[in-house]
């Protein structure tokens, strides 16, 4: 969502330019099996730029379109898993072990609970997948998408453990947007407090308006530190629309916050 006016395969070299030593991608290809030549273009254009892969979204179907993740959407699970070890082969190349798949919207046709068992079977693949390469999978909450049945984070923890619990795959992780779980109403010093310890990755934007830090109304800083308290100490991923373009936007953080 940063550096958007660039083209893509510029994009970690211009993140590495402002000062950042890591970079997390959506899914940056328009299917979920793309050419080798293009895989190659991307591996190179980070590994060129000297930035760590932090994160990667699985295959999600058309976001710009309104689609959100085919874990759970049946006439798409083929994608969905010929995805899987184009994505971990990925992050096998360039040191990313951990892997976003977006749940899916309910479709007209297909029973919630036919797609909720469609999904705990995509999701134990994708971690049997990233558990070659010591990796987790991440599911998130989302807001803006009515059709998305994962809006608070009781809703990720109960998809998790059903996992666990149907497949004894563990190695799914909770991704705690705090934008996207602001807007949705859940209460954050109450999610960090009861499930801190289950984070596995942290995405920020301000709320209402999804822009940088300072824009909104949520106190970002003091819920990071709860975040640490609880014990997280892995990456926090920018992930906000920027007001006035990416450089301007960066002004809330200072350069040697960027770094790891």
């Amino acid at each position: 969502m940063l550096f958007t006016e660039l083209p893509l395969l510029q994009r970690p070299a211009a993140a590495a330019a402002a000062g950042f030593t890591a970079v997390e991608f959506w899914w940056p290809f328009p299917v979920a099996v793309p050419a080798d030549g293009d895989i190659d273009s991307f591996v190179t254009a980070v590994s060129d730029a000297g930035v760590q892969l932090a994160g990667l979204n699985f295959f999600a179907g058309d976001m710009p379109g309104g689609d959100r993740g085919a874990v759970s959407w049946p006439a798409r699970s083929t994608e969905f898993r010929d995805n899987i070890e184009v994505t971990i082969g990925i992050g096998e190349r360039l040191g990313c072990r951990a892997f976003n798949a977006l749940y899916g919207n309910r479709v007209d046709g297909v029973s919630p609970d036919e797609q909720d068992e469609l999904a705990v079977a995509n999701l134990a693949l994708a971690g049997q997948g990233a558990a070659r390469i010591g990796g987790t999978v991440l599911i998130e909450p989302v807001s803006g998408a009515p059709r998305y049945p994962l809006r608070t984070t009781a809703d990720v923890i109960a998809v998790i453990d059903r996992v666990g619990e149907q497949t004894g795959v563990h190695n799914l992780g909770f991704l705690c947007d705090l934008y996207h779980l602001a807007v949705n109403g859940d209460d954050l010093d109450k999610v960090i407090s009861e499930y801190g310890h289950r984070v596995a990755h942290v995405q920020i934007a301000d709320a209402p308006g999804r822009g940088e830090p300072g824009t909104g109304e949520l106190e970002m800083d003091r819920y990071l530190d709860e975040l640490a308290a609880q014990g997280y100490d892995g990456w926090v991923g920018l992930e906000y629309k920027p007001a006035a373009g990416t450089e301007d936007g960066l002004r809330w953080l200072p350069r040697d916050r960027r770094a790891a």
